[in-house]
């Protein structure tokens, strides 16, 4: 059942997939900030009360809210950090995916093999996914060594993708 289904075409659906882990870390963002601003009394002019919940981050001008979280010193420097990471791997997210479209496109333009595309496709969601997770929480120069080591390694495989759908084409 398994070669059968890496066998498929699935590698498109890779794409929407992907863009989703851009996100992850936004979703997460909106999530530490409800609960952390449920357990402290934070006395910011950012606070706003919706329907019981108590909200930080604002919708006028929100490309600024990382930044008035970080220079509010009413919000715990621990939660200011972690947000500006998630915002981090958001951005880092967004500024990856489209290489990883172009490359899907590419490899079904040129014809390879679904095995192939599927693998690659996996390999990189894993590989985003295991991204976000080290960016979010690291804390040490290790990890931040590990988080690049992982996005490196990740890019690789819609480098792969790339050459190896223009040497596809190139033979044709």
């Amino acid at each position: 059942m398994t070669s059968a289904l890496l066998s498929s075409p699935l590698s498109l659906y890779s794409i929407p997939v992907v863009w989703l882990t851009a996100y992850v870390p936004v979703a997460l963002k909106g999530r530490a900030v409800m609960q952390d601003s449920g357990r402290r009394d934070w006395q910011s002019k950012d606070v706003q009360q919706v329907g019981g919940l108590r909200f930080v981050l604002g919708s006028v001008q929100p490309r600024s809210n990382v930044g008035r979280v970080a220079g509010d010193d009413k919000i715990p420097r621990d939660v200011a950090a972690r947000i500006e990471r998630m915002e981090g791997a958001h951005l880092n997210g967004l500024e990856n995916f489209p290489i990883w479209a172009i490359a899907v496109l590419a490899g079904n333009f040129a014809g390879l093999d679904n095995y192939t595309m599927n693998i690659a496709s996996i390999t990189y969601i894993l590989g985003r996914s295991l991204y976000n997770y080290i960016y979010i929480n690291q804390k040490t120069r290790v990890q931040s060594s590990m988080r690049t080591l992982v996005w490196a390694s990740s890019l690789m495989f819609p480098m792969y993708l790339l050459v190896a759908a223009a040497n596809k084409v190139s033979k044709q």
